[in-house]
């Protein structure tokens, strides 16, 4: 019998539950690899090879097919350029956003409809019900590990044909079933940093595709306290890395970026992590992409500004193509570049990026 669903197994421990629930169900499953970035042999980082072997024994125990796709020049093309050119101007983007849309529910999703399947499935936490026939993306019942804020600029179609097995499951709930059925990778250390590249020393691997571009570092009173070597290489409320230690005159608490002038190369710091800079309750964002295609008005609503963020109350205001977000209480550190989430009760409505805060009269 031809598969019914394509899961893309990771090499990790969610991807491997989700398959074998999916199996569970009665289910025709068959797995896919996604490699997204060529690595060479001197790459300490990149684990693909080991990915892959995890995820070859996995579908050893499951009894499943596997097949192995190359998405690394849709990786570069679509999501690892858009990222360059984001932080090329001080920005900070997030790359597991876009990779979400270009490549595992886009790319991944062309690929299994030329093996005449119309549906996929990933190991991410967060759920898809339909209200008619208008898919919504749903909060995962694991509200710490939700993932829902990376899955939130796909679109109805790619909703339509996705599969989330672990919407109803915890962390510790998947972990714990990997371990009574005896997968392989039921101990496997979670994966972080960048989507598909793995953790690096994040200045030292931009520096090889941006150049750097030092300039001063100011304190708000104009005082240069060091040198920095690229505004690309910091983000607002960033702590450390700064390179300034303790400076004659301050105490010795840590600095924070507050803002960031591409004009003149200067970047400002303060001790003050109560700066008005970085307390901010209004934010102007573009490119808003809301999933049931019509945007929710203005209402109350709640949002995140990061991933984990307990959500926030919040008002949107809409002035043709202009969007801004009013929060109820002042937002900490948020950076051009980065996505604010939106929320009406367990659903997600969609988001916009960052584009400035703005005072809030």
């Amino acid at each position: 019998m031809p598969a019914q669903i394509l899961i893309g197994l990771s090499g990790g421990v969610d991807s491997a539950v989700a398959a074998w629930m999916l199996r569970e169900r009665g289910i025709e499953v068959e797995a896919v690899f996604m490699k997204n970035w060529e690595e060479d042999d001197t790459d300490e980082y990149c684990a693909a090879a080991a990915d892959l072997a995890d995820a070859q024994a996995v579908c050893d125990k499951l009894d499943l097919q596997l097949h192995t796709i190359n998405f690394s020049a849709e990786y570069w093309d679509r999501v690892f350029q858009v990222f360059l050119a984001e932080y090329s101007v001080g920005r900070t983007p997030n790359p597991d956003i876009l990779c979400n849309r270009e490549i595992k529910f886009r790319a991944f999703l062309d690929y299994a409809r030329t093996l005449g399947v119309d549906r996929i499935a990933t190991g991410h936490y967060a759920g898809v019900r339909f209200h008619g026939v208008t898919p919504e993306l749903i909060q995962s019942e694991d509200l710490d590990k939700d993932q829902t804020y990376f899955l939130h600029r796909l679109d109805r179609e790619q909703l339509a044909s996705a599969h989330f097995p672990l919407q109803g499951m915890t962390k510790k709930e998947t972990r714990e079933q990997a371990r009574r059925i005896g997968l392989p990778v039921h101990d496997k250390k979670d994966s972080t940093g960048i989507c598909f590249i793995g953790e690096r020393r994040f200045q030292d691997f931009l520096a090889n595709y941006i150049p750097a571009q030092p300039g001063p570092i100011v304190d708000s009173s104009g005082r240069e306290l060091g040198e920095h070597q690229g505004l690309a290489f910091q983000t607002i409320g960033q702590r450390t890395g700064l390179g300034i230690g303790g400076v004659s005159g301050s105490d010795e608490g840590p600095w924070y970026v507050v803002d960031k002038n591409l004009e003149n190369g200067q970047l400002t710091v303060t001790q003050d992590r109560n700066h008005p800079a970085l307390n901010v309750r209004v934010l102007e964002i573009e490119s808003p992409h809301w999933i049931a295609s019509d945007p929710p008005g203005e209402q109350s609503l709640k949002a995140r500004i990061r991933h984990r963020q307990p959500l926030q109350d919040c008002r949107l205001e809409q002035n043709g193509k202009d969007c801004r977000v009013h929060f109820a209480l002042p937002q900490w550190a948020p950076a051009p570049g980065q996505s604010v989430v939106f929320y009406l009760g367990e659903v997600c409505l969609g988001g916009g990026i960052i584009l400035k805060a703005l005072d809030a009269d």
